[in-house]
Order: C-alpha cells, then structure tokens, then sequence
C-alpha cells in the first residue's frame, strides 16, 4: 500500500463533478490483465479531443496499450481545480505511473510527488528547479518546429504580414512564438507579425474572432498554438480563403486546401517512451528528458509540400540540418528574440 497523503490537495468544501471515468481498450476483458502496468494521464482543461496537444498525448497512450500491452485510462479537467481531484482519484487506484500533460499540471504533480512518495509520476512541458525523485520531466525543443513553420509563413505570405495566436501567455506557449517569429525575420526581415492570446485553450470562438481581426489587419498567415482555440482560428482562415499553421500534430485535416503546415510536438512520442522505459524497469525519476529534431520529437507535418512550392521546401529541409548539427540557435525567450534579431 502507498503511504497514504498526509496533506489534503483541495480545498475545504470543493467537490469536482468533473472527472470522466477511464476509457479503455475493448479487448482487456478478454485477457487477465491484472498482472498488466497500468498507466494514465491526467488532460489540461483542454480535453482528450482538443485535436492537438491533449488528443497528440492520449494517442501515445493508445499506443503504448497496442504495442506494450499496457492498461490505459485517462481523467480529463474540466476546470484547473480539477487537476488535484483527477491525481488523488488516480493515486488511490494505484495507478503505476500517473502523467499530468501540460505545463498547467506542474504545480499538482510536484505537490503530488510530496505526498505520494512511492508513485511515479511524469510531467509533459515542465520542470523544475529540483525535479522530485519519483518525477520525469518530459520536454520539446518546440522552438525549432516553429522556427521552420515561421520560414514558411514568412516565405510564403504575399502581404508579408503574419499573425501568431498564443492559448496563454506562458512558457510553453512562447517557445512556439519566438521561435515562429524568428523564422518569419530569417525568411523576410521586412514581414510584420501580429501577435495575441486568446487566454483559454478551449475558446473556439475567441480564436475565431481573432482570426478575423488579424485577417482584417492584413494577416495571410496565422501560426496558432492554443489548443482547441486553433479550431475556431481556423475556421475563420479557411472562410476567409487565407493560410492557417497548426500545431502539435498534423491539423490539414481540419482545412487541407488552407492549412499550410504544422509544426509538430510529438508528444505521443514522449508518452510512449516514457512508458516503455516504465515497461522495461528503466524509468527514473528526478531527471529531465528532451525531443527534439534528433529525436523526432519535433518537426513539421508530412502534409507541408502539398501547398508549399519546392524550393521552400529545400530551404527548410536546410535548415533543418542546420539544427540538427546546432549550426542554428532558435530564441525561446523575448530577450533571445532580441538578440538573434539583431544578428540578421
């Protein structure tokens, strides 16, 4: 048994009716799978079916079940005090390795590993200062996809004006900004970018109306890193006849005659690993791990050249090598951005 929690992780008088019940395969009933690891996720606010970050995840899941015969279930957050509630639940079921995604879920998993100390736990998109030891960091290099998405756009946009709409002004989400407008400078130092964030990940409307707004300003071209908010973005860009760049995993599906390209999080591949090394006895907590291009933990949608002319796609491929041997540093940080600005 787990030593039980001995600080409470809610509040007083708060009751999450929030928490979905695990979906699992169909075929687990019909083997005895209680000898199998058992592995969930907990989703931000965004959901399992955000068709980016959360449903990239639950994917890797899905694959580690096909692949590694692991059992697998998800609890999805409605609302960020649901975080604590969706851990708790989880950790009692003594889940083998609980995986907070998303860089919102770092608070609840570090408060977690303090008061679980014999669960595993990893966390997609955050570290920490001290990673706790029952803790894996699991992180992308996403600044170098958006620096190739940002090449495209800036190569590819006729009013050399681009738009960039972020879920929430953190970390994570300005990784994909600087690196997206470092790639727009790099492909055409005298192409404007319009910046803005919708403050939500699940606000399909709000991305829409910003979409338009930008479109309205001269924006051909908007790079959205917002979750479900990029689904409202883009069916503004895709009404309006302009260029829309997904995120995460490859959106053409949601526009494929106005979806230029996205730049991909493989954070599948992230969950999957972390998982297998779960399998095979080898995971360690404590420490952090990175994907990037080298890892194919990052990149950009095989889709790109069905609208992006050849020798684009040349420049990018380029490019791409030039990451690879670290010949190119992409800013994740305003003041990065500054810097590599002046360097052009």
């Amino acid at each position: 048994m787990k030593l039980k929690k001995l600080v409470t992780l809610t509040m007083v008088g708060i009751i999450s009716t929030s928490i979905l019940t695990g979906c699992k395969s169909s075929s687990e009933g019909a083997e005895s799978g209680e000898d199998k690891l058992t592995v969930a996720m907990i989703t931000d606010v965004a959901g399992v079916n955000d068709q980016s970050y959360n449903q990239s995840a639950w994917e890797g899941l899905q694959r580690a079940e096909k692949e590694l015969g692991v059992k697998i279930k998800y609890l999805e957050s409605k609302q960020d005090s649901d975080y604590t509630t969706n851990l708790e639940t989880l950790a009692d079921e003594e889940v083998d390795l609980i995986i907070g995604v998303g860089s919102k879920l770092g608070p609840t998993i570090e408060e977690g590993a303090k008061n679980y100390p014999e669960q595993k736990f990893a966390i997609i998109d955050e570290t920490y200062e001290e990673i706790p030891s029952n803790v894996k960091s699991v992180l992308f290099d996403a600044e170098q996809s958006s620096y190739l998405v940002g090449l495209i756009a800036g190569k590819m946009s006729e009013t050399k004006n681009v738009g960039f709409i972020g879920g929430l002004d953190i970390p994570v989400i300005n990784t994909f900004k600087y690196g997206y407008m470092a790639g727009v400078k790099a492909a055409d130092k005298s192409c404007e970018i319009q910046t803005q964030y919708a403050n939500s990940f699940t606000d399909q409307a709000k991305g829409k109306a910003i979409a338009s707004q930008m479109m309205s300003k001269s924006a051909d071209t908007i790079f959205i890193a917002g979750g479900d908010v990029g689904t409202g973005a883009m069916e503004a860009i895709k009404e309006a006849g302009k260029y829309g760049i997904g995120v995460d995993r490859d959106q053409s599906d949601l526009a494929p005659k106005n979806v230029l390209t996205s730049a991909i999080k493989r954070v599948d591949v992230g969950m999957y690993e972390t998982i297998k090394e779960l399998v095979d006895g080898k995971f360690q907590g404590g420490i952090s791990a990175t994907y990037g291009l080298k890892e194919n933990g990052i990149g950009i949608a095989d889709t790109t050249s069905n609208l992006v002319p050849q020798d684009i796609m040349e420049l990018v491929n380029k490019q791409v090598e030039k990451l690879k041997a670290g010949e190119i540093s992409v800013p994740k940080t305003e003041e990065e951005y500054n810097k590599f600005i002046k360097s052009l």
